[in-house]
């Protein structure tokens, strides 16, 4: 075998092991590759957010606020530590969330299906429509000195509020979701025979999803709203009266981390209700592919 003949053979078993080394480093490429366009996704999504905290940063180090009125963020972090040591950022949350929830799902399993039957039943709506109209154009936390007079200042009060406010974002949006619904559907489905069960079951429901989702997750908002509103007159634990009682006394930092605990219950109970709706309406993903 000549020399040049045996440096093409190094040269290629070179060049193999080189193929075998990259196509083993591959995968982790791959996954670093992907974390990194993945953190700058967030970065560009976040921007804003960033520029914000920097600013709430900076400003009060730099004299430009009060630091007593607005105290720097990681200042009311080190707050918010302190509550959730004694405990009571634990109480205040967790009663928070209680009320919020109870009121949000009683709301739900009431109001979607008195929608959905108001949606389709013409003489149902035409009975409602008027007592519909009143009540959603009364505004929640005008109602509140009287759903404390009637109801006290407990947990019954507060519940009921949030009930109330939710209801309206809910029964409106089932009501138009169902009143929407394309009536070829409807139609064709009738020409093939589906029985009135079927066609709630199998062209309604699923049509009508996507606006109920609406309506589901504008409820939740005002659920919030509400909440904060509610614990501030005659509560003694809650994230609203966190902030009330945080303010009266003067603790400003222990008062905007309250502000960001409700925040971030929001944001979480936002993020479930998208989980939920992605895994509910799956279907629409694989039409639109």
């Amino acid at each position: 075998m000549s020399s040049l003949e045996m440096m093409t053979l190094l040269e290629l078993a070179h060049g193999r092991r080189d193929e075998q080394a990259v196509a083993a480093r591959s995968p982790l490429v791959s996954a670093v590759r992907a974390a990194t366009r993945g953190l700058v996704a967030f970065g560009r999504r976040s921007l804003l957010l960033i520029v914000l905290l920097a600013i709430w940063k900076a400003a009060p180090r730099l004299g430009l606020i009060d630091a007593v009125f607005l105290p720097p963020f990681f200042d009311v972090i080190a707050a918010g530590w302190q509550l959730a040591q004694t405990g009571e950022l634990y109480d205040d949350a967790s009663a928070s969330l209680l009320r919020a929830l109870s009121g949000f799902l009683v709301s739900v399993v009431l109001f979607v299906p008195l929608g959905l039957a108001v949606g389709w039943y013409t003489r149902l709506g035409d009975l409602l429509n008027q007592f519909i109209e009143i009540c959603r154009n009364t505004a929640p936390l005008a109602l509140l000195p009287a759903f404390i007079l009637l109801l006290g200042i407990g947990e019954l009060s507060k519940v009921t509020m949030e009930v109330y406010s939710c209801a309206w974002p809910l029964l409106l949006n089932t009501i138009a979701a169902v009143k929407q619904v394309d009536p070829l559907l409807i139609k064709s489905a009738r020409t093939m025979g589906a029985t009135p069960q079927q066609l709630f079951r199998k062209v309604i429901l699923p049509a009508a999803l996507p606006t109920i989702f609406v309506g589901i997750r504008l409820a939740s908002a005002s659920a919030m709203l509400v909440l904060v509103a509610s614990e501030m007159v005659g509560a003694k634990a809650g994230l609203g009266y966190l902030i009330i009682n945080s303010q009266y006394s003067f603790l400003i930092p222990q008062m905007y981390f309250g502000i960001i605990g409700i925040t971030v219950i929001g944001l979480a109970f936002n993020a479930v209700l998208e989980a939920l709706e992605r895994r509910l309406m799956r279907w629409k993903a694989q039409v639109a592919a």
